[in-house]
């Protein structure tokens, strides 16, 4: 197996990472290419992949190529590859870029280089728990995958995470709730910390405390398949604290705020 990176940024970190320690690919097995050379060697160095000196480097012979560049530069990068490209398998991991955009990005490319040969797509937006085994990763239904590449794919992010299938036209909404996400959980566990210290926990005790807290509730929620509702209630005793706080939480727009942060980020992406 032959894996290539063009781009090695915290996402592709991640992935590069978990990819190495599932077991399904060895450092050596992975080549990766990145303009800042001397970051790329560290992190090669950290994790045992190959750096390489090119992105055609990276792409020659891979059974799979992930486009981990940012979103802006894969036009001039994939312009730059050319007819390295002929008979790749691409996965793309940017934002914004969906399978017909690269199809119609591909044919400008023919249109200069008729010898290009066959570029099969599959795109993927991934986010950043993908470094600890927790991530989530929306597959595009549209896609010019073999089913032995779809295979293989799925065999390298499913031990990352959970793996799952949407329309293009889902894609940008599956990606704000899932790729942004993590901040706002961030920003979550950043308030809580602040209230625990300001009523005397030390922060260092803090974070963990609450991490483990919102970790639980998720897996909660996932292991028994309850609405969210139910558990909230099951915590919620009569004339207790908690519905107290939950009252607090509503008055000062809880809900509304986390759906307002959605509706920021289509707009910015419409």
């Amino acid at each position: 197996m032959k894996i290539g990176f063009i781009g090695m940024g915290n996402m592709a970190l991640a992935l590069c990472e978990g990819f190495l320690k599932s077991g399904n690919v060895r450092g050596e097995e992975i080549f990766a290419y990145a303009p800042h050379r001397d970051k790329l060697e560290a992190n090669a160095g950290r994790l045992g992949f190959s750096p390489v000196s090119s992105s055609a480097e990276a792409v020659k012979d891979a059974d799979l190529v992930f486009l981990a560049c940012k979103p802006y530069q894969i036009e001039d990068v994939l312009k730059e590859l050319g007819t390295a490209l002929s008979g790749r398998a691409l996965v793309s991991v940017a934002a914004g870029w969906s399978l017909e955009r690269f199809e119609g990005l591909l044919k400008e490319i023919r249109e200069k280089q008729p010898e290009l040969g066959p570029v099969r797509i599959q795109c993927v937006m991934p986010n950043t728990p993908a470094m600890v085994n927790e991530g989530v990763f929306l597959i595009e239904q549209e896609n010019t995958f073999t089913e032995a590449e779809r295979e293989l794919l799925l065999r390298l992010l499913t031990p990352l995470g959970l793996t799952h299938e949407l329309p293009s036209r889902l894609m940008g909404i599956g990606g704000a709730i899932t790729g942004c996400s993590p901040a706002f959980v961030d920003l979550f566990l950043e308030a809580y910390a602040d209230a625990a210290v300001k009523y005397g926990i030390p922060r260092a005790d803090a974070y963990p405390l609450i991490a483990q807290a919102v970790l639980g509730s998720a897996k909660l929620q996932q292991a028994s398949g309850l609405h969210p509702g139910v558990l909230k209630d099951q915590v919620c005793s009569p004339a207790g604290t908690t519905i107290c706080g939950v009252q607090a939480l509503e008055t000062n727009g809880f809900r509304a705020a986390c759906m307002a942060s959605i509706d920021a980020i289509m707009q910015k992406k419409g």
